[in-house]
């Protein structure tokens, strides 16, 4: 080979190592306590977790009576809306509006549906401690599907599909059920439809396995921004105080300076209110409707306090799949990640409850930092494990064999 080729080839090679050298740099370094957080962020997904209080969880029966539930708007009282009126599966399971749109308009944004297996409180305030508990609400509730115990019951009966799935998955007709054992028995099959709304691995799943196992081929394929903003994240920000663990939330309720007025007048007690819920309520676990017989489900219901501090607080939501779910907190006022993360960025603390979080300080984010943080959150985002079947062509049923656990 010629002198000039040669040289050329040496410069072609050159080239090349320097460029697999570039991508492998692409990896930040993140110190023992940032590792240790976004470990603390995985694995992912976990183990399919049963209810104990819901006899039918985990029912392959119970899941498809479940699914023909929540896209049946006869079970509204006048069969105008379903569940999936508000959940919409091809928009986030939820229905992109600043407030629910139910008889008339909510004061509340609507909640996504992922995961929500592995919650312990449901609803923004935290008013049901159950899921088959939160999926009674909306049916129940005066401005939204606005149905009765009997009406429930009437149309399971009514509707050949439903009353087989019924009586398959808790073997004996809806008829020789009282009325709400009946309710209670649709709210667990919805309740099972919905655990199984797992959301599948993300971009940040494969790079944390990847990291934590050395792997840099693997986690070089991280964009360096989103990177950039998980440092932040777990570092300057400070947000995983709050989104911790693989959910990316404590789970519990927050006062994150967002006004709780939605009126003149008119308050949202958030906490305060969830809390009232469920000390009345006859469907939490402390109640006669669950099956747990260990009643150890029940423990969190009966030891949670009523407190001063719990007004104007809400729910810190899970951020898995948070793009996904626009627009932001409890009453939908910012509509996109972006002002989530310059709210904080330039929260008022005079904003703040005065039993708001003390934690939470002004930010003072740049513009690249802002945009890392949003480029972060972005990649908590991937379809649902199982996608969601809409086709609700009547399938056979013979009401025979059950599956119910035991």
């Amino acid at each position: 080979m010629s002198g000039p080729r040669q040289a050329v080839l040496v410069l072609l090679v050159c080239g090349m190592i320097g460029q697999v050298e570039a991508a492998g740099a692409e990896v930040l370094a993140f110190d023992e306590a940032e590792r240790q957080l976004i470990e603390s962020h995985g694995p992912w997904p976990p183990a399919p977790r049963h209810d104990p209080s819901n006899r039918v969880s985990g029912n392959p029966d119970a899941i498809e009576l479940g699914r023909h539930l929540y896209f049946d708007a006869e079970l509204s009282i006048d069969g105008s809306m379903s569940c999936a009126t508000c959940h919409i599966p091809k928009t986030g399971l939820g229905d992109g509006l600043a407030t629910g749109k139910g008889r008339e308009q909510l004061s509340r944004n609507t909640p996504h549906l992922f995961n929500l297996a592995y919650s312990r409180w449901y609803g923004w305030g935290g008013g049901a401690d159950s899921l088959w508990a939160q999926s009674i609400r909306p049916i129940m509730a005066p401005l939204e599907m606005a149905a009765t115990p009997t009406h429930v019951v009437t149309r399971i009966k009514d509707q050949p599909l439903l009353s087989c799935l019924y009586q398959k998955t808790f073997g004996s007709p809806v008829a020789g059920h009282g009325e709400q054992e009946g309710l209670v028995n649709a709210a667990k099959s919805l309740a099972a439809f919905q655990e199984t709304m797992v959301t599948g691995r993300t971009s940040f799943d494969a790079f944390r396995d990847a990291l934590l196992a050395g792997d840099s081929n693997s986690a070089d394929q991280y964009p360096v921004e989103a990177q950039r903003g998980l440092k932040l994240f777990v570092g300057k920000g400070q947000c995983s105080l709050c989104h911790f663990g693989p959910q990316f939330t404590n789970g519990e309720f927050g006062d994150v300076g967002i006004p709780h007025f939605h009126g003149k007048g008119v308050v949202d007690k958030g906490r305060y209110g969830g809390i009232q819920n469920l000390q009345k309520t006859p469907y939490s676990l402390a109640g006669p409707f669950s099956d747990d017989g260990t009643e150890k489900t029940a423990r969190k219901t009966r030891h949670v306090t009523l407190q001063d501090r719990n007004w104007g607080e809400f729910k810190t939501p899970s951020l898995r799949n948070v793009a996904e779910t626009a627009p932001y907190m409890h009453n939908g006022s910012l509509p996109t990640l972006d002002a989530v993360v310059r709210h904080y960025s330039e929260i008022d603390e005079a904003r703040l409850h005065v039993d708001g979080e003390k934690i939470l300080k002004p930010l003072h984010l740049s513009v690249q930092e802002t945009g890392d943080l949003v480029a972060f959150l972005k990649s908590l985002s991937a379809p649902l494990v199982q996608p969601i079947n809409e086709d609700m062509t009547a399938a056979e049923c013979s009401p025979g064999h059950t599956n119910q656990r035991p």
